[in-house]
């Protein structure tokens, strides 16, 4: 018996929860995002394949979405049934016997011992189905970075296998953001490097890029572009590693003293709800959507980490401080992360 990882990731799984309780509207482009009203300010949280097939993606402003594809069906997000219905995904995943670690909502890694990975992949597929009427693609590696990405590659409701036996010709040519773990900010630095490709990251000197991008980050970064990772599939509880609330403004937030007032009470309700859950945040991070649409996030350590409500409020004022307060602001967020057990 050999072990394999599965990477299951649910296809279009929002906007695929619509579609089961609105069976009418299969085949026509829906839209999931803020109470459903496009004229009005909110983002896209997702969008159906026919509907992505008109450039509508995932953050997208809802009136953006709604000039590109005017057909469109838009519908409120209903967190709620997103829930039930992950949580009926997950149980069918625990019930092939495999080790499950939940990475989210709508996808998880299965960690699976046997000869054929992809009759097992095509078991989880059915069982899926099977339990939620839900569609879902499995990428098939022989850990966990090539399985994550192997599941774009199998997409939609398919399955692809990634080894290291043909890593360098699936990915070699990609751009280095292609991989799981690397951001924009990254590719920036390495493409600053003279490194673009995930093929030109792999034959980079990991010393080399240790004296420019850190100790621990250069060498990892080859690592990565050679598809490597030893870390185990974890079947612990999953365990959210921060909570946040967001609002956004029909109107613009013109002055700073307005601004303060708003992300006070976001920090009361997050602070409530880290007292409640009785874990210690360690850091609070705010974020500000300036109009029309440019976002920065800024992050401010505790002293300590705590539970308290005034010392997360305190937080999130000092991060706030660190924001230019001379442009109108539409959106506010403030994110507690907590402290590592």
């Amino acid at each position: 018996m050999t072990g394999w990882v599965l990477h299951v990731d649910l296809d279009q799984f929002v906007a695929a929860v619509e579609l089961l309780r609105r069976p009418e509207l299969r085949g026509r482009p829906v839209i999931v995002g803020g109470d459903g009203d496009p004229t009005r300010r909110g983002v896209v949280s997702t969008a159906s394949y026919a509907a992505r097939a008109y450039g509508v993606h995932s953050g997208q402003p809802l009136r953006v979405a709604a000039r590109k594809c005017p057909d469109a069906v838009f519908l409120p997000v209903d967190r709620e049934a997103y829930e039930q219905a992950s949580a009926l995904v997950m149980a069918a995943l625990r019930d092939t016997g495999h080790p499950v670690e939940v990475l989210g909502w709508d996808e998880a890694f299965l960690a699976a011992d046997t000869d054929d990975p992809e009759t097992a992949a095509r078991d989880v597929q059915r069982r899926v189905h099977d339990a939620t009427g839900l569609a879902c693609t499995v990428g098939i590696g022989d850990n966990r970075l090539r399985a994550k990405l192997a599941t774009e590659r199998g997409k939609p409701a398919g399955t692809f296998v990634l080894t290291a036996a043909n890593w360098h010709a699936v990915i070699g040519g990609l751009p280095t953001s292609a991989l799981w773990g690397v951001g924009a900010k990254t590719a920036r630095k390495l493409a600053d490097l003279g490194l673009r490709t995930v093929t030109e990251l792999a034959a980079a000197d990991p010393q080399a890029l240790a004296a420019r991008l850190g100790p621990a980050t250069g060498p990892w970064l080859v690592r990565l572009a050679h598809g490597e990772d030893d870390t185990p599939v974890s079947a612990a509880p999953h365990v959210a590693r921060s909570l946040g609330r967001e609002v956004t403004f029909q109107t613009d937030l013109d002055d700073w003293a307005d601004v303060r007032r708003e992300l006070l009470a976001l920090a009361a309700q997050v602070a409530d709800e880290v007292a409640g859950q009785e874990r210690p945040a360690a850091r609070v991070v705010v974020k500000v959507r300036y109009a029309p649409f440019t976002t920065r996030t800024h992050g401010h350590s505790l002293p300590t980490a705590t539970t308290d409500p005034a010392a997360v409020e305190r937080a999130a004022l000092a991060a706030l401080d660190r924001f230019s307060p001379d442009r109108p602001v539409r959106l506010l967020g403030v994110r507690a992360e907590f402290a590592a057990p």
